[in-house]
């Protein structure tokens, strides 16, 4: 099963277009696509991204949080490996609307192959994509959903101030993901 939600502002931002604004895997930027050829393992009782495997230690099957563990460890910003310009204005990163929507379609697309990829794995779970737009970075994370841990409230439009894309994805056996 997969669920797309967006906040108002992302919907303001791309239109209705839902799925079609998604940048195909086939163009996404070069090192999102260096990242989906490298793949995602379990590493412990976590998911990662494989090249992030390969650097950082297996979280404890029995840490407090372990949602908290993958967010921190998958997340990267968009504006660093997304064709877009990143201008100034008194020390702070400024990015013009056009480029957080070519983030925000980056972002889509790029979650797709991370659903993708959790999909293709021996034990598929359930997984969430997080994309985060605004005028100063982007940024994307993913998580294992498990019940009672999100990295998010309920609600996204309660992160009025972020462009907001959040994909959902579960195994229909287990009823999709478990919010």
């Amino acid at each position: 099963m997969l669920n797309i939600r967006m906040n108002e502002v992302a919907i303001e931002a791309l239109g209705q277009a839902g799925l079609a604004c998604a940048v195909p895997a086939t163009e996404l930027a070069p090192e999102l696509r260096k990242l989906v050829a490298e793949g995602i393992v379990r590493h412990g009782s976590a998911l990662a991204f494989a090249r992030h495997a390969a650097r950082v230690q297996a979280p404890r099957s029995d840490a407090p949080d372990l949602t908290a563990w993958e967010c921190a460890t998958s997340s990267f910003h968009l504006d660093d490996v997304v064709p877009v310009e990143v201008g100034s204005l008194e020390d702070e990163p400024v990015i013009s609307e056009v480029d957080q929507v070519v983030m925000l379609r980056h972002g889509l697309g790029f979650a797709l192959e991370v659903v993708r990829l959790v999909r293709a794995l021996p034990e598929p779970v359930a997984v969430r994509c997080i994309v985060g737009v605004n005028s100063t970075n982007g940024t994307f994370r993913f998580h294992r959903a498990r019940r009672g841990e999100s990295w998010l409230s309920p609600d996204v439009d309660d992160f009025s101030g972020d462009k907001l894309i959040v994909v959902d994805s579960g195994p229909a056996s287990i009823g999709g993901t478990p919010w």
